[in-house]
Formats: structure tokens, C-alpha cells, sequence
């Protein structure tokens, strides 16, 4: 039976963009002191697709999320898996998918003119402007008042620039022994890694989420509670079994 999970558990199942080869490379460049460089791909949770990062260190494969890269522009060093990022620099217009397949986004084709061109005669020569008559002037006295300066004027406010608040992705994941583990990635800050949480809590926190969310974790949960279950039920039938062998030792 396979295990139930949110978008983590299907990106990590996704098939590996690295393959042993480059893992190999990346691990060679790190031994002489070469950080390698990287490209995320869309299964990199909390960094945008397309954005470069360095390898600074890998883990033990087991891990899962092994290498520790530092995404371009940021101090912070985050875990990712070998299906998050490659070593192929994706071209301008195009985005890496999981897998190293690249999409080429759509170019804009400019719609076919329909309109002819007319050209224009113009008259060789134009009429020439009317000369308008001579204005005589009134002599100007000097006690005449003079205008007023005008008013300054009021100085624009500067726009007030909103905080942006920082994207919190929460994963939650189940397997069918019914254990559940919750990833938090605050920005480009993985904050919790695989903690583990209780069927209760998560059958609770899916009864406030939506009846939906509800419906798939109570099905999730059932099945878990049945092969435990049938786990119990077996144990019992070796116990008995067991204990009979040893009533039969006895006599």
C-alpha cells in the first residue's frame, strides 16, 4: 500500500533529476574546495523555479533531502533532494520540470495586419498665415499694483510601501502504519523538518480545514487502524500459539 501524502510526498516520489554521475560531480567539486552550481527546478519547495544556488555540503543520501545548497542572494544553507535541482542551466523562455524536461513558454506571434497603406498627397505649396496688425502698446504706470506671488505648492506625500509578508508552505505527511510527520518552510527558511505528530491532532486539525480534507484523512486513518489491527489479531494467534507449546514443554 502505498503512502498517503500532500505535495512533498509526490514531489519526492517524482523521478531524480541528478543522476549518480552528477552526484558524483557535485561530490568531487566539494572535495576541492569548488562549490558547484545549481538550478531549482519546480519540485524546489519555497525557492522560485529557475534560481541558482551553491552546494556547499551533502549529507547521507538516507536523509532524503541531502544537499545543502545556498540559494543565490541569501545567507541561509537549506536541505533539498536530488529531484529539486540539476546542473543544466535552463535557458531564457524556459522552465526545469521534474524529471530535467524543460518547457518552452509560448512567444507572442503578432497578429496579421488588415490594413492598407494610403498614402498621402500633400499640397505642394500652403497658404500663408494672415499677418495680424500691430497692437499699440499703453504705457504702463508705475503705481499700478502688482500681481501677487502665488501660493507654493503643497508637497506630494511619499507612498507608503506594504510589508510583504513572508509565503509559510506546511506539509503533512502520513504513512499506512498511520505515523505522520509535518515540514514547515518559512520563505526560503526550512523552520520544521519531519516532526512528528499524533493521528488525533491530525484528524482534528482536518475536521477545521474543510469536509473534504476531512473525508480523504478519516479514509487514511481507517485503513491505518485496520492493519493495526490485523497486526494485533496476528500477534495474539502467535502468543496463543506460543503459550501452548509451552504448556505442552511444561508437561
Amino acid at each position: 500500500m502505498s503512502s498517503p501524502s500532500t505535495k512533498s510526498a509526490s514531489r519526492r516520489s517524482a523521478p531524480p533529476v541528478l543522476t549518480e554521475a552528477e552526484l558524483a560531480r557535485i561530490a568531487g567539486e566539494l572535495a576541492e574546495g569548488k562549490p558547484p552550481m545549481v538550478w531549482f527546478t519546480a519540485a524546489a519547495v519555497g525557492v522560485a523555479e529557475g534560481k541558482s544556488g551553491k552546494v556547499v555540503a551533502l549529507d547521507d543520501p538516507s536523509a532524503g533531502d541531502f544537499l545543502q545548497v545556498r540559494p543565490t542572494g541569501s545567507k541561509d544553507v537549506l536541505s533539498f533532494g536530488p529531484s529539486e535541482v540539476t546542473l543544466t542551466k535552463p535557458a531564457r523562455g524556459t522552465s526545469v520540470a521534474p524529471g530535467g524536461s524543460a518547457r518552452t513558454r509560448p512567444e507572442s506571434v503578432p497578429a496579421p495586419s488588415n490594413r492598407k497603406d494610403n498614402t498621402v498627397t500633400q499640397p505642394s505649396t500652403l497658404p500663408s498665415a494672415a499677418t495680424p496688425a500691430p497692437r499699440s502698446l499703453a504705457p504702463v504706470s508705475d503705481d499700478a499694483p502688482k500681481p501677487a506671488p502665488a501660493a507654493p505648492r503643497p508637497a506630494k506625500a511619499a507612498p507608503v510601501r506594504k510589508a510583504k509578508a513572508a509565503e509559510v508552505t506546511v506539509t503533512l505527511t502520513g504513512t499506512a502504519d498511520g505515523e505522520w510527520t509535518v515540514d514547515v518552510v518559512n520563505g526560503k527558511k526550512r523552520s520544521v523538518k519531519g516532526m512528528a505528530v499524533s493521528s488525533a491532532a491530525v484528524a482534528q486539525a482536518a475536521k477545521i480545514l474543510h469536509p473534504e480534507v476531512e473525508e480523504v484523512v478519516a479514509g487514511i486513518l481507517e485503513a491505518a487502524r485496520g492493519a493495526q489491527q490485523a497486526k494485533v489479531a496476528q500477534l495474539q494467534a502467535e502468543l496463543e500459539a506460543a503459550r501452548k507449546l509451552l504448556e505442552e514443554l511444561g508437561d
